[in-house]
């Protein structure tokens, strides 16, 4: 079974087993989530059920693996002769899911 879910504003295309890597969700690590699916599929997309915009009755069990930080990112800005210059950077806080079951 393939399904679409959506956390923290993306969109992710996930199977059983899969693991990903979302935006902060303020659940404990080792705790279960439970998300609604936006379309749920077989692995031959033959039966597909599309979801207006969540389709009633599905539902897909994460497992929180982490919470931590992600890779640094660098923000840099600069304007061409005026000497401005301005460097910054930001570690965004990552959640990391395995997904157990999609029914």
């Amino acid at each position: 079974m393939l399904a679409v879910i959506e956390l923290g504003g993306n969109q992710f295309m996930v199977q059983k087993g899969d693991v990903i890597e979302v935006k902060k969700q303020d659940v404990e690590v080792g705790k279960k989530l439970s998300v609604e699916a936006l379309l749920v599929s077989d692995l031959d997309g033959k039966d597909v059920k599309i979801g207006t915009p969540m389709l009633a009755g599905s539902k897909v069990e994460c497992k929180v693996l982490d919470q931590r930080k992600g890779d640094k990112v660098r923000v840099f800005k600069m304007k061409a002769k005026k000497r401005y210059m301005k460097n910054r950077g930001f570690r965004p806080s990552i959640t990391e899911l395995e997904i157990l079951s999609i029914v």
